[in-house]
C-alpha cells in the first residue's frame, strides 16, 4: 500500500455531513473499544499507550485515570496549537466517550473469567481484541471527523515524515507504539505478551483495514 495524507479540510462540510461524519466515527469508536475491551479482559498487559500512562502515574503520584485525562488534553492542546486539520469535533468525541463504552462492554462480558480460563482461549481473545480495535480504529481514521489525541500523534507524525520521504503508516504507529512501552516500562508501567502483540500487529493491521473500511463508507455516505 502507498503511503497517504491523513489531514483533511472539513471546513466546508453541511451539518448533514457532519451528522455523518460523526455517526460513522461513534461506530468505529464502539467497535475499537469493543476490542480494547476483549484485550483487558484477556490479562496479557496493557495496551501501549497504556502502560506509559502507567509509567508517568506512578512517577508523579496520581491516579492512571487523572493522568489519562491530562496527557489526552495536554496532547490536544499540543495539536491544536502547531497543526491544522486534525483536532475535530471528534476528536473530543474519542477522548471522552471511550472510557463509557469501554465500561459498558466490561460489564456485558462480566461473567468472563481470565484466571479461570486456558491460556489458548486468553490469547485468542487478546488477537481477537487486536482485529476488533484495528478495524474500529480504520473506521474512526476514515470518518475524517477526528480520532483519539494519542492515536493522532502516529497520524500526524506520519503526514509529516511524507512531506520528506514516502512511509507507510503501520510503521510509524509502530514505532509510536514501541516508544510509549519503552517509555511506560522505563517509568514502571506494566508491559505484558499482549502489549508486545499490540505494538507490533495493530499498526499493519490498521493499515490493511484502512482502503476496506473507506469504500464501504464511501458507499454508504457518497459526501464524506
Amino acid at each position: 500500500m502507498s503511503s497517504q495524507t491523513f489531514a483533511t479540510d472539513t471546513s466546508g462540510r453541511t451539518p448533514v455531513q457532519w451528522a455523518q461524519g460523526l455517526l460513522t466515527l461513534f461506530i468505529g469508536l464502539t467497535i475499537a473499544h469493543l476490542g480494547v475491551s476483549l484485550f483487558l479482559l484477556s490479562e496479557l498487559g496493557s495496551d501501549c499507550f497504556t502502560v506509559m500512562i502507567q509509567g508517568v502515574a506512578l512517577t508523579v503520584g496520581l491516579s492512571i485515570g487523572t493522568v489519562h485525562v491530562i496527557a489526552l488534553i495536554l496532547l490536544m492542546a499540543v495539536m491544536l496549537l502547531a497543526t491544522k486539520g486534525y483536532v475535530k469535533p471528534g476528536t473530543v468525541v474519542c477522548a471522552f466517550c471511550g472510557g463509557w463504552i469501554i465500561d459498558f462492554f466490561l460489564w456485558l462480558f462480566r461473567g468472563f473469567s481470565a484466571a479461570a480460563s486456558p491460556m489458548w482461549l486468553r490469547v485468542l481473545v487478546m488477537l481477537a481484541g487486536c482485529v476488533i480495535l484495528s478495524m474500529g480504529m480504520s473506521v474512526v481514521i476514515e470518518s475524517n471527523s477526528g480520532t483519539g489525541p494519542n492515536d493522532l500523534v502516529a497520524i500526524i507524525l506520519t503526514d509529516k515524515i511524507n512531506e520528506k520521504k514516502p512511509v507507510q503508516f503501520q510503521f510509524v504507529r509502530m514505532g509510536c507504539d514501541l516508544i510509549f512501552v519503552a517509555v511506560g516500562f522505563l517509568l514502571g508501567g506494566t508491559v505484558g505478551v499482549g502489549t508486545i502483540a499490540a505494538a507490533l500487529f495493530i499498526g499493519p493491521t490498521v493499515q490493511f483495514f484502512l482502503p476496506r473500511s473507506r469504500a464501504v463508507i464511501h458507499k454508504i455516505f457518497p459526501g464524506l
